[in-house]
């Protein structure tokens, strides 16, 4: 026996040394991004309900664990956990040999440091829920709950970013705001310079875990204008576009060395009546807001913007989410959103107020808002910045109508956490129903009651008209002929390029 482990090791000591190094990064890739982007992305403990976070958190830090090609909770930074039998208590060991992009090893404080420190998406449903973070050791983590709590690995590893990892030493250094100026993670690529709507700039960092990444540098410059984007491609100014719709995406798809890539991903799009709760709105009545739906030609929109591409599902949970429930659809009928409008007291329609808007899908809201206006619902669009936009609509200070969409991953239980169930992040008003059902699914282990129960609030949602519910979106990206690997679908229903450290330019 012992010889044969003498031969093994033998082998392996051969196989080590016969096998390449990684190659040296190489090179520099160039996207043009869609929205201005802002420094508190580059913050994990203030990620937002919604994908676009995640753009800069592929790339400078790393997760517990994280949706990764064939693997919806890939191990990352903990390369493995376990549940206790009764579900109250989860034990996470941590990948040794991690380091942060300053040197500084990754343990088990930094993980509860994060989880600490963290106050983004969801925040209040973990916090509740967890009575307490342990470190038994510099590679272990234990999670303690409250109650035994089935979401728990959804909600830390998909529906937030508690599971992204900071380094606690260099936070406690600089602060929060030294942070977000100068933030240092243990992801692919390390910060080097960020110049506000203009571009960020990272550069890779050879001691990633994982593997070597194979582009240098990365740029990401700000280009919001979609002429303006395109034109960019096609003249090799950048390599990988975002968000290239309609007649342009028609034009992309028709240029020699140019590749379309839309992908259908976990990002339902709709309309938020915000004052569906206040007896004194026209949208407080249920024919109102089923008027509104009947309105809108969704098929139209979608043929026009996004060449068909995107997925009509009528809801506002992901159809690839745990826990969906199909809706019906609701057809194109401007005639009986009339007779319902003057049914509840309005025949010449109303004056609905502002309607505020990401400015990056001022198109799309713009072809429901003339939908609306021929039936004689009349708005004010609000277009704002992507950040902005979510700030305010989170602080609760819109009113009338909002767009409202998110790409983040999860379940049908963490979407109705954050966007339906009263007191979630973009809640305006409730339901006693639909609340006391979400409470009942949260404690249900048995999983076959907890879809029954999560599929009944779907149905309540339906019959109250809650949303006007547009699609599930197809963002449309493309990149240009230096591109040999884009990341862009890689990972299935994640919007952008990733993992980045497969992302590879052709060889010269």
């Amino acid at each position: 026996m012992r010889q044969v482990r003498v031969v093994a090791c033998v082998l392996l000591a051969v196989f080590a040394v016969a096998a390449p190094a990684a190659a040296a990064p190489e090179g520099q890739m160039t996207w043009g991004v869609h929205i201005s982007l802002a420094p508190t992305w580059f913050d994990p403990a203030e990620t937002q309900g919604l994908i676009t976070p995640f753009m800069v958190l592929y790339a400078v830090h790393d997760a517990m664990a994280k949706a990764m090609p064939g693997n919806t909770a890939a191990p990352s930074l903990a390369e493995s956990w376990q549940a206790s039998p009764d579900g109250r208590v989860y034990d996470f060991t941590l990948r040794k040999g991690v380091k942060f992009h300053n040197g500084d090893p990754l343990t088990s404080e930094d993980v509860k440091f994060s989880f600490d420190r963290y106050r983004g998406a969801a925040a209040k449903t973990l916090k509740d829920r967890v009575a307490a973070v342990e470190t038994p050791g510099p590679h272990q983590v234990r999670f303690r709950l409250k109650n035994a709590w089935p979401d728990f690995m959804t909600f830390y590893t998909a529906a937030s970013g508690a599971g992204w990892i900071v380094p606690k030493k260099y936070v406690e250094k600089v602060g929060d705001e030294g942070f977000k100026k100068a933030p240092i993670g243990a992801g692919p690529y390390k910060f080097v310079s960020f110049s506000p709507g203009v571009e960020l700039v990272l550069e890779a960092f050879d001691g990633y875990w994982r593997k070597t990444p194979n582009v240098k540098r990365f740029v990401f410059k700000v280009i919001g204008d979609e002429a303006t984007r395109l034109a960019a491609l096609k003249r090799g100014e950048i390599d990988i576009v975002y968000s290239i719709r309609g007649e342009l995406a028609e034009e992309l798809q028709r240029s020699p060395g140019l590749v379309l890539k839309p992908t259908v991903i976990q990002a339902p799009q709709w309309v938020s009546m915000l004052d569906q709760w206040d007896p004194k709105s026209p949208w407080h009545d249920r024919r109102v807001r089923l008027a509104a739906n009947l309105a809108i030609d969704r098929k139209a929109i979608n043929d026009a913007i996004t060449l068909g591409h995107s997925r009509l599902t009528y809801s506002v949970i992901p159809s690839t989410f745990d826990f969906y429930w199909q809706p019906p659809a609701y057809a194109f009928d401007p005639a009986q959103a009339k007779k319902l409008l003057a049914e509840a007291g309005y025949p010449n329609g109303f004056d609905a107020g502002e309607y505020y808007l990401d400015i990056a899908y001022a198109n799309v809201q713009e072809a429901i808002a003339n939908y609306l206006q021929q039936i004689g619902i009349k708005s004010k669009l609000r277009p704002v910045e992507r950040v902005s936009h979510w700030a305010s609509y989170g602080d609760k200070k819109y009113k009338n109508l909002a767009y409202t969409a998110s790409g983040a991953f999860g379940n049908a239980a963490t979407r109705l956490e954050t966007f339906v169930v009263a007191g979630g992040a973009y809640v305006y008003g409730g339901y006693p129903e639909i609340d006391s059902l979400f409470k009942d699914q949260a404690a249900e282990l048995d999983r076959k009651k907890r879809e029954a129960l999560l599929h009944k609030i779907q149905q309540i949602m339906y019959e109250k008209t809650m949303f006007i519910p547009v699609w599930e979106l197809a963002f449309i990206n493309g990149h240009g002929p230096r591109v040999q690997e884009s990341g862009l679908g890689l990972i299935p229903g994640h919007a952008y390029s990733a993992p980045y450290e497969d992302v590879k330019l052709k060889a010269k």
